[in-house]
């Protein structure tokens, strides 16, 4: 690649990831200024902080590469090998944590069920934390969610065929271990005792604004929910990984060639000085 292509690609690439980056930084403030629930606040500040620093690398990137200035493409260069490295770690840690949880099959349902001690021990810690356990709830197991299920399964034949959701059958409804026999979607005979001695028999209410919300199966739903979305996440973070370090190459070449032209023209200065200065001394 020659130089002027390399120094093509970086101010371009950088011209483009400029302009999303303020879109990411606009969005975070929408989302801080127009809405007012937990999860909208709770992602508030990540979001903004991501679009602030993928700013102030392409700024970087652009203005270095526009100019030729060896110095910013540096900076931009240290800047990028510092998100590849978080990136990278952050990917390999979301496959690690989501190596672990499966769901069990219940006879008779389609539905699966799951249980938190399946799950890896960062997702345990975190979801049995009761504040970080009440913005994840707030964001992610709403109210509609367990009452949608009354508007579909107007039977009980169909609700015993409906494939729940993980969240839709860990915190809408008591586990099967339990023993209790549903009468609808929304109604569980509770007046029998339970056949097991799972806490979450005596958390489960039928009451909409209870139901299992607090119930360690509705962790666990969450957690399958989160295993699957951060499963994705870094699969996507390999791909930018791979676009990112082709960039990184690009833009060392280019940092490099802008080196080179910053040293051939101090010597082009040097050599027109010293014709100067031997012209005068001849005349």
């Amino acid at each position: 690649m020659g130089s002027r292509a390399s120094t093509f690609v970086v101010l371009w690439v950088n011209l483009f990831t400029l302009v999303v980056s303020v879109g990411v930084a606009g969005m975070g403030i929408w989302m801080g200024t127009r809405h007012h629930n937990e999860c909208d606040k709770f992602l508030t500040l990540p979001v903004l902080a991501i679009g602030g620093f993928v700013f102030l690398i392409s700024l970087t990137g652009f203005m270095g590469a526009l100019k030729d200035i060896s110095i910013l493409l540096w900076i931009y260069l240290i800047l990028m090998f510092f998100l590849l490295v978080g990136i990278a770690s952050f990917t390999v840690f979301a496959f690690i944590i989501t190596n672990n949880g499966a769901g069990h099959t219940v006879a008779g349902q389609r539905y699966k069920e799951y249980r938190l001690e399946d799950y890896s021990h960062w997702f345990q810690k975190k979801l049995n934390d009761k504040t970080y356990w009440q913005h994840l709830r707030s964001c992610l197991v709403k109210p509609d969610y367990c009452n949608s299920l009354i508007k579909e399964c107007k039977t009980l034949e169909q609700y015993k065929q409906a494939k729940l959701s993980p969240i839709e059958a860990g915190c809408c409804r008591p586990p099967s271990e339990c023993g209790y026999p549903a009468r609808n979607a929304s109604y569980y005979d509770l007046s029998f005792n339970p056949v097991s001695s799972n806490k979450d028999c005596q958390l489960y209410k039928n009451r909409r604004s209870v139901k299992c919300y607090n119930c360690n199966s509705c962790k666990a739903g969450v957690a399958q929910y989160l295993k699957k979305e951060w499963k994705i996440a870094a699969i996507f973070n390999v791909i930018a990984l791979a676009v990112l370090i082709l960039l990184y190459c690009v833009g060392c070449y280019a940092r490099r060639n802008a080196s080179k032209a910053h040293h051939c023209k101090i010597m082009e200065k040097v050599e027109e000085s010293t014709h100067r200065t031997i012209f005068t001394g001849r005349i």
